[in-house]
């Protein structure tokens, strides 16, 4: 008997269906995303907690660096008790209670009470020392930072450091020492304006030169200038031309000067009447193109020095630091003038940390007195005379320091000229020599040549100086092209100035430390030249101190 099953009709459609929804069921992969969002859930949610650990450990660093970068600047400002102890310490080592006073200012900064900190075994620790003129305070620092999401990986704090640095420079003690030429070429005038105001009055040489003498000599001995033709110059007798007469005049015109104070026309012969023969020489000529005065180089020079005074005083009292410069001027001719430190005489002002005070300013606005009388025993007179002026100096510096105090003073040597020298004297109007034996290069005592070595003197005397660790610097005022020279005038004394010009700026460079030589031509470049002079010194001294 066989047996058979047969769904009932009634539920064949509930089978149907019901097969379908396994199928799709069996098929269907929807059921992946929920597994694997299950499966990334604690991974994702470590990596959110760790940024959220890394974050704060990274704030509270970033509070920590500010503080220790506070220290290490206030370790080192210019009121810190660590600089007055670094300023007073003879060499370079560990500054003295330094490393406290950083530790102090670190610890200051954490304006945050240590339980409300969010961080834990804090450490720092610090060192200040002093290397030539650079003091650096060094601040570093650990902590840890405790987790919160990482603390479920094992990872229970996050360890932080940083440092910070910060250096200063003492300021550097200098003495600069000013070779200041007052020579008779310094008696040039400042401009070409006042150059030609000076001929057209000038009645100095004037046989041998009809356009007028380009110089205010400045001899006061009788026949020191020739004056043939002199015209309205006031006549011998007069008190700018006592008797018996031949007394230079370029010198004392320049300082009662013209009115008007520019001729475009006429001759000595005639302009002589436009000098101030009635006003009161003046001491100072502060300004060219001015009636009351005709300004020379050497004018232009005492200003320049002023200048330089007025920088010097600016920096010490933005340094903060009293007596850090001392100046000293030290004018030449044959013989170098100069004077003790503090102290001063008639012809140069040694030197002094009083750079503001009326002796050296003074001195400085009156430079052009100085210029070659001719009667001044301790300059000399008659030529240039670099192989006395540099030797002197040379042995005026007796000691070379670093800078580091005042005790211990780094030199430079500022030389302000034009660079022509020769060999000759004037003593009451007569001419000779020192130093000299003619040769084919220097035939004359008034042959014009350039500063040692040269052909008449192989000694290098700047290189002495520059040996010694003294830096020397020079302002080269370019000595002017004599007009319409007079071969028969002193062996051709313009033409042997004039053929020398062009060997002059090598020989002044040679002799200046590097980057120290600098030249100038008109009374506004010698101020700016003369202060930047100065500015590098300084800025030169910190560097390489």
């Amino acid at each position: 008997m066989e047996h058979a099953s047969k769904e009932s009709p009634h539920l064949a459609p509930v089978f149907a269906h019901a097969r379908k929804l396994l199928a799709r069921f069996c098929s269907s992969r929807r059921g992946n995303v929920a597994i694997i969002c299950a499966l990334c859930a604690l991974p994702m949610v470590s990596a959110v907690g760790c940024v959220v650990d890394y974050t704060m450990a990274s704030v509270i660093k970033t509070k920590l660096q500010a503080a220790a970068d506070a220290a290490a600047l206030a370790t080192v400002s210019i009121n810190s008790p660590v600089i007055t102890t670094a300023t007073a310490m003879s060499g370079s080592g560990t500054v003295t209670n330094g490393s406290t006073t950083a530790t102090n200012y670190f610890n200051a900064n954490l304006t945050t009470a240590p339980a409300d900190s969010g961080y834990a075994s804090l450490a720092s620790s610090a060192t200040v020392t002093k290397s030539g003129q650079t003091v650096t305070a060094a601040v570093t620092f650990t902590a840890s930072v405790p987790t919160y999401f990482m603390g479920i990986l094992g990872y229970k704090d996050i360890a932080i450091s940083g440092s910070s640095t910060a250096s200063y420079s003492l300021p550097t003690f200098i003495d600069f020492y000013l070779m200041l030429d007052v020579s008779g070429s310094m008696s040039f005038p400042s401009t070409t304006a006042e150059q030609q105001r000076l001929m057209a009055v000038n009645p100095d040489n004037l046989g041998e030169y009809s356009g007028g003498c380009q110089f205010a000599c400045h001899f006061t001995a009788q026949g020191g200038c020739g004056q043939s033709n002199q015209g309205p110059i006031p006549a011998v007798g007069a008190s700018t031309n006592p008797s018996p007469g031949g007394y230079c005049q370029g010198f004392i015109i320049s300082r009662l000067g013209t009115t008007p104070v520019s001729f475009t026309s006429g001759t000595n012969s005639t302009n002589g009447n436009d000098v101030n023969w009635s006003n009161t020489p003046v001491s100072t000529c502060p300004n060219p193109g001015t009636t009351s005065c005709i300004q020379l180089r050497a004018d232009a020079v005492g200003y320049a020095v002023n200048a330089l005074l007025a920088q010097a005083s600016s920096t010490e009292s933005g340094d903060g630091i009293s007596d850090q410069f001392r100046v000293g001027l030290f004018p030449f001719i044959q013989n170098l003038c100069s004077s003790s430190a503090g102290s001063s005489n008639s012809c140069s002002v040694g030197l002094t940390s009083s750079i503001s005070g009326s002796t050296i300013t003074t001195f400085a606005e009156q430079l052009a007195n100085l210029l070659d009388t001719g009667q001044n025993a301790t300059l000399g007179s008659g030529g240039t005379h670099f192989e006395n002026a540099l030797s002197s100096m040379n042995s005026l510096i007796t000691s070379v320091g670093t800078g580091t105090s005042s005790s211990n003073t780094l030199p430079y040597v500022f030389i302000v000229t034009d660079g022509s020298q020769d060999y000759q004297t004037q003593s009451n109007g007569g001419w000779g020599s020192q130093n000299w034996t003619s040769n084919s290069t220097v035939p004359y005592q008034n042959s014009a040549t350039i500063l040692p070595p040269n052909t008449e003197d192989t000694n290098d005397y700047c290189l002495d100086m520059k040996s010694r660790g003294i830096t020397v610097a020079v302002l080269y005022i370019p000595y002017g092209q004599i007009a319409d020279p007079n071969s028969s005038f002193a062996d051709n004394e313009d033409g042997y100035a004039n053929n020398n010009i062009a060997n002059i700026p090598a020989a002044l460079q040679n002799c200046a430390s590097p980057n120290f030589f600098y030249t100038a031509n008109t009374p506004a470049d010698i101020t700016n030249a003369l202060v930047t002079m100065f500015e590098q010194a300084v800025s030169t001294a910190h560097i390489t101190n």
